[in-house]
């Protein structure tokens, strides 16, 4: 028997200008954004980056992480949708963004910048898999206080009940993000060890697929893809590619090739790179966490101006859907 839980009663809106509304789970990307940018600045000197490669970087990582995690959605998740209203695929305020696509996205941005500045790949993503971690820790907190992505029905005590799903559930996204963030401290012990380049990469795609793998058995995942729950899928390749890697890298040893100094920029303007920056964290807030069809409906009570607004045009009937057909789980 239930002993005691939590019942989510958290506003997932922190903030409403003008019709405009600002989510916490939108936050959580800021400031994994903000802690990118903190970590590479720390850590600059010894990969090789200037202050104004730091910027680029982050601007680079930030837009891909963005894109990558908008696409993935769109193609894997809700497609039926998008390919009625592709006019839509661009409105993040809409809600819809996929893990497996952040990261997907952060790698390519990473070779982009890496290609273009003639950088080494490895170190760099060897640097950022730590403050990545901590982004999708700080993600999965975001979909929890906006009360998305739950788990399948329990009565254990720490059981949630959630605003729009029926009993108590388990806390999927905490159990993730709790486990994205026990990753830094593993990430940072073999970094000390003087592993060979690409070691450090492996393990994180490694332990943060095999282990949601465990985690991901407590959700209800409402789409599939090679037989298996969507997100299942993504886990289990991600799974096996970390191992590979990890064979492959291992082959190489444990000390990491010397970099190159950086070069002196001499004294660049950096104010336009800066105001991006602002940008950047500014932009993500706007995201919610959910699916594109079902925001206002779960959300039009605390904020009637969502029903009225022509930003949400799935309560106008553009083919939304009712909240009792809309799934429970997302990515």
């Amino acid at each position: 028997m239930l002993v005691t839980g939590f019942v989510h009663r958290i506003d997932p809106v922190f903030a409403d200008f003008g019709g405009v509304h600002f989510w916490w789970y939108g936050l959580s990307y800021t400031l994994g954004f903000f802690g990118t940018h903190l970590w590479l600045r720390r850590v600059r000197a010894r990969i090789g980056l200037t202050l104004r490669d730091v910027y680029d970087l982050t601007l680079s990582f930030g837009l891909g992480t963005l894109i990558g995690g908008r696409a993935v959605e769109v193609i894997f998740y809700e497609w039926p949708y998008y390919s009625r209203h592709p006019g839509h695929i661009f409105w993040v305020w809409l809600g819809g963004m996929s893990t497996h696509g952040i990261l997907l996205g952060a790698i390519v941005s990473i070779w982009i910048f890496c290609y273009v500045r003639g950088k080494s790949f490895l170190a760099i993503a060897d640097e950022l898999a730590i403050p990545g971690a901590f982004y999708m820790g700080m993600g999965r907190i975001g979909n929890f206080i906006d009360g998305q992505i739950v788990g399948r029905m329990t009565d254990v005590w720490w059981a949630v009940q959630f605003p729009d799903a029926e009993g108590f559930r388990h806390p999927v996204v905490l159990y993730d993000g709790i486990k994205n963030l026990m990753l830094i401290p593993l990430l940072l012990y073999v970094s000390k060890r003087g592993a060979a380049r690409g070691i450090p990469t492996a393990h994180f795609i490694l332990w943060y697929a095999f282990l949601r793998i465990f985690v991901d058995f407590y959700r209800e995942y409402p789409t599939t893809l090679l037989g298996f729950a969507t997100g299942q899928s993504f886990n289990l390749g991600m799974s096996l590619l970390g191992v590979f890697l990890l064979f492959w890298f291992s082959r190489k040893g444990r000390t990491p090739a010397a970099l190159a100094p950086a070069t002196a920029d001499g004294k660049p303007k950096l104010w336009p790179r800066r105001f991006a920056f602002v940008l950047l964290l500014l932009f993500p807030t706007i995201i919610p966490s959910d699916w594109t069809q079902d925001v206002p409906a779960r959300y039009g009570k605390r904020h009637p101006g969502m029903v009225h607004s022509r930003m949400y045009p799935a309560v106008h009937g553009a083919g939304s859907s009712s909240p009792s057909t809309v799934p429970v789980d997302r990515k």
